[in-house]
Parts: C-alpha cells; sequence; structure tokens
C-alpha cells in the first residue's frame, strides 16, 4: 500500500469511541530505504544521493514530510547484537538525526527494538526458517514477518520496499495497541513485546 499524498496540510483527527486518536507515523529507518506506515497506508522513502551526507539529508526531508503534523511517532532502535557490523554507526547516526528532529518539533516518540517488532507479530524473538528449522535470518525472517503481518493487520506489503513497508506496519500497529486502539487482536505472547519497548509518557500524547 501506498499513500496517496504526503502530510503537506494539516490531517483531521480520526474519532474513536475513545475520543479523537492521535496521528501516528512509523518509521522503519534506514540510510538507504525508510519503511513508513500510518491510518490505512504503508509508503517509504528511498536516498539516491551518491554520499553519505547527501542520502542523510534526503532521508531526513523524506522522513519529515511524513511526520511534519504528527501527534505521536514510533521508531525501530538499534539491534545491539548487530553494534560491531559495518555501517552500524552510520544507521546509528541517522536514526539519532530523526529522534532529535521529533524533539525539536515536539513530537513524543517511542522506540521499538527489532526483535520485539518481530515478536509482535510472530510471537518469538527467533522464528524458524520453515525449509531447514534452524533461525531464520536475511530476507527469510523479512518475508516470515511481511506474511505476519499481512495475516494479523490484512495489509500485504508490495514491491521493492515491501520489507521496510511491512516492518513499519508492525511498529505502526504496535502504536495503535500502546494507545489502546489496536488494530488487530494479537495474542497474548505477542503482546509482551510492548512492555519491552521505550514508550513515552501517556500524557505527552496529546492530538494538536
Amino acid at each position: 500500500m501506498t499513500a496517496p499524498t504526503l502530510f503537506d496540510t494539516e490531517a483531521p483527527a480520526a474519532t474513536t469511541a475513545a475520543g479523537p486518536r492521535p496521528l501516528t507515523i512509523a518509521l522503519d529507518v534506514a540510510i538507504g530505504t525508510t519503511g513508513v506506515a500510518g491510518d490505512g497506508w504503508t509508503d517509504h522513502v528511498r536516498a539516491k544521493a551518491k554520499t553519505l551526507h547527501g542520502r542523510f539529508a534526503e532521508q531526513q526531508d523524506g522522513c519529515a514530510s511524513f511526520y511534519r503534523h504528527a501527534d505521536f511517532a514510533v521508531i525501530e532502535g538499534a539491534a545491539f547484537s548487530k553494534a560491531r557490523f559495518a555501517g552500524m554507526d552510520q544507521l546509528s547516526a541517522m536514526r539519532w538525526m530523526i529522534r532529535h528532529d521529533l524533539w525539536k518539533r515536539d513530537i513524543p516518540y517511542a522506540v521499538v527494538p527489532p526483535d520485539q517488532r518481530i515478536k509482535y507479530v510472530t510471537g518469538t524473538t527467533q522464528p524458524k526458517d520453515p525449509a531447514t528449522g534452524k533461525r531464520a535470518s536475511g530476507d527469510v525472517l523479512k518475508g516470515i514477518v511481511r506474511d505476519a503481518a499481512a495475516e494479523l493487520f490484512g495489509v500485504r506489503t508490495e514491491g521493492r520496499a515491501r520489507y521496510d513497508e511491512a516492518d513499519a506496519l508492525v511498529l505502526y500497529a504496535m502504536a495503535r495497541d500502546w494507545l489502546g486502539d489496536p488494530l488487530a487482536t494479537v495474542p497474548a505472547l505477542n503482546r509482551q513485546a510492548l512492555a519491552a519497548c521505550t514508550w513515552p509518557e501517556r500524557e505527552a500524547v496529546t492530538v494538536g
């Protein structure tokens, strides 16, 4: 799915039984392709600049075009098991640039560890590769998360950024669950992932 338009104008808050729903934007931040999700849509930001600074700028501007009017944002945090991998310092910088921009805009945000995003849709932080029975990784793991998200939320992301958008969709679903307005009924085991995330003070998440 893709967003019909970027949030260039103020969007009215959706109304639920509990009152207005905060405009929530989810971001699976990356230097190359960032998955983005909101209420009923997924999209992505793809950086094409040849330099790292150029990609940083493209990502920050692109992400801000989605969250500039948001009441609440949720982003993926670092996978500390991969802290020594090449490029992780640049990715950490990209994530903190987005966090800092959210802070400057007074937009409260949550941070979800990657393994908890996986647990929320699969019930485990270590899904098994159905072909080998071993711990899934790479595109196999991404495909498992995408399939699980499609089954739970009824949205199958497509295209080159399908895995990034699926990850953002899960982040968005977690935020909605935390807000008390879940996208779908999620098993109790899966919902344990919410307790392992860093959420803002609930009073800080208000409809602007």
